[in-house]
């Protein structure tokens, strides 16, 4: 009969999760919102349909390898050339930022929790998490900036090994008091280090196996599944033997290797990791959302409503903004990935194994705190930052413009890559098999195929593009695409390339903005002639200097007003009033609605970008 009951409260966990992640599909959410709500409706609290009592001790081994899994994908799908765009503050954000939300948060818990010191900093270690498995399924339906995102990815993977290790050799030394002060570092440093290097050593064996094995016949690209999947629970598994708490950190080394090599059949491998990751998350948010105690919450009392704020309003900005002072994000990123960081899985399952424990040594109050806060945090960084997490993406204009460029020669090509380093959404259409090896080598996003068949404009996305351009050396093939995009696509912004001055009349007629490739080079040679200076500035010193068009959303006064709170190193070059371009020593009073174009050094146009919003 238990084994009757068990299965039940397994099946009605998963049905739980489909209809959550429909759900979520449906109205695009976060599915985090949905399987929380079905855990705690379904868990002992409510209806008592999920109860996790009755997995016993073997509970916490099947959560475990379920975070190994979701882990291991997310580290699958985080590319090199995905975090080069946001490298300095990724790294930051778990290093120091780290540190910093250690300290922060369990001077936070240890005022308005009325804790020691030790279970502060032990609370303070948890909640250092953010984790794939919260961050995941926000951008699934809130598509950022790639910088954004490769931040939020990244800090997710490397903090919650950083939050499952640190947690341990805190509890260690404050709650056990079994370590000396000098030895948490050492613990620290050998579990990381021993989870990065049985990480290395799967990964490796499972590429030179996917490599140099006969994987043939109709089973080639399943075989290539149970590599990969054996890899993560291997990495796991092993790191767990050699020491406690390793496993986190070689799983997410495995796969961040492969995801990065080039194995066969590496599609289907992502696609099936997808699919798995979607029942193991789902299983693990409800279980986890059962365990969850009405009275550890109510307990907190005001104080815990206190330790809300403070770690969401006061700790995240603070860490978040010193990992990323001087960077290249703009005040609206740092503010949106302040306001976005949801705790998830690695605080709610080690935090629930501590309370066991410290109930076993007869702690219940200081076992009832700790489960009590990190729940209130899951619960509320969850809900509240989840659901608000696209209305933050569009006030704070952190959604990438999505730009589909028809041709990958030289021109396509570099205004893909500076698009991609702004981090908007870039799509190149080209059916040239040199130009697209060349695109991806880049590590472009390519749609091989003809830019003229609408099936390939809408596998590039072009119902959702906000620009499109038309740029191949064929103005026959530019004028095509342009009609498609305006008549079939309703595109806000389309812009062609004319290749023979000849056809500017065409695109004219057409309504399509357009540029002469010889008018070009001729303005060009102009503007190096009769303003050499800006000239320099604008070609020796791009990586400095740019151009930025901002909308007055607010009141300045005059226009001298507002030169005065633009930085030293930062000017007004153009005024846009009603589609009509004024020079701004003309302009007396800036009116709302007017867009400025403001051109200085990237640091400036950052700083100038916060007094719009």
């Amino acid at each position: 009969m238990a084994a009757e009951g068990l299965l039940l409260i397994v099946v009605s966990i998963f049905v739980l999760g489909v209809g959550s992640q429909l759900l979520a599909d449906k109205f695009k959410v976060p599915s985090i919102i949905f399987l929380l709500t079905a855990g705690i409706l379904a868990g002992p609290e409510v209806l008592n349909i999920v109860n996790p009592d009755a997995f016993g001790e073997g509970l916490q081994l099947v959560v475990g390898l379920a975070v190994a899994i979701i882990v291991f994908e997310g580290a699958f799908h985080l590319k090199f050339s995905k975090l080069k765009v946001a490298q300095k503050e990724a790294v930051r954000l778990g290093t120091i930022g780290a540190i910093i939300s250690l300290v922060l948060t369990a001077i936070a818990a240890y005022y308005t929790l009325n804790v020691t010191w030790g279970i502060a900093f032990l609370i303070g270690a948890l909640l250092i998490a953010t984790g794939p498995t919260v961050i995941k399924p926000i951008l699934e339906v809130v598509p950022v900036r790639k910088r954004v995102e490769a931040a939020l990815e990244t800090e997710g993977i490397v903090n919650d090994v950083t939050a499952a290790i640190l947690a341990l050799v805190v509890y260690e030394f404050v709650v056990l008091e079994s370590a000396g002060l000098e030895n948490i570092i050492v613990q620290f440093i050998t579990r990381w280090g021993s989870g990065l290097f049985i990480g290395v050593v799967v990964a490796l064996t499972a590429y030179y196996l996917l490599k140099n094995l006969e994987l043939k016949g109709s089973k080639e690209s399943q075989d290539a599944r149970i590599i990969v999947l054996s890899a993560a629970l291997v990495s796991y598994g092993v790191a767990e033997l050699v020491i406690t708490e390793a496993g986190i950190a070689a799983v997410a080394t495995a796969g961040l290797i492969l995801g990065n090599l080039d194995i066969p059949h590496k599609k289907e491998v992502r696609e099936f990791e997808d699919a798995l990751s979607v029942f193991v998350l789902s299983f693990v948010f409800i279980a986890l959302a059962a365990l969850l105690e009405f009275q550890n919450l109510l307990a907190l009392g005001f104080g815990g409503i206190l330790f809300v704020l403070a770690v969401t309003l006061v700790v995240r900005p603070i860490t978040v903004y010193f990992s990323c002072y001087n960077g290249g994000f703009s005040p609206q990123e740092k503010t949106y990935i302040s306001l976005v960081g949801p705790r998830g899985i690695i605080p709610a399952s080690v935090a629930t194994l501590f309370a066991l424990e410290l109930q076993n040594m007869g702690r219940p109050d200081a076992a009832a705190t700790i489960v009590g806060s990190v729940f209130i945090i899951i619960l509320a960084t969850s809900f509240i930052e989840g659901g608000m997490a696209k209305f933050l993406a569009k006030k704070l204009d952190v959604i990438p413009m999505h730009t589909i460029i028809v041709g990958a020669g030289e021109s396509g090509l570099n205004l893909a890559e500076k698009l991609d380093q702004r981090g908007e959404s870039t799509t190149i259409v080209e059916n040239n098999d040199a130009e697209v090896k060349k695109a991806k080598k880049k590590g472009l996003n390519v749609i091989e195929g003809d830019g003229r068949d609408i099936d390939i404009l809408n596998k590039a996305g072009a119902d959702k593009a906000k620009i499109i351009a038309a740029m191949t050396h064929d103005d026959d093939v530019n004028m095509v695409v342009s009609q498609m995009a305006k008549s079939k696509f309703g595109t806000e912004n389309i812009i062609a390339r004319v290749n023979e001055p000849q056809n500017r009349s065409a695109f004219e007629d057409l309504g399509v903005e357009h540029i002469s490739s010889p008018e070009a080079i001729a303005d060009a040679f102009e503007n190096m002639i009769e303003n050499p200076a800006l000239w320099t500035q604008l070609t020796e010193h791009r990586d400095k200097i740019e151009v930025a068009e901002l909308e007055v959303n607010r009141d300045f006064g005059s226009m001298k007003e507002l030169q005065n709170l633009l930085p030293n190193s930062c000017l007004i070059n153009l005024v846009n009033r009603d589609g009509e371009a004024l020079d701004p020593n003309d302009v007396k009073k800036v009116e709302k609605g007017d867009k400025i174009t403001l051109i200085g050094k990237k640091e400036a146009l950052e700083e100038a970008e916060g007094l719009f919003y």
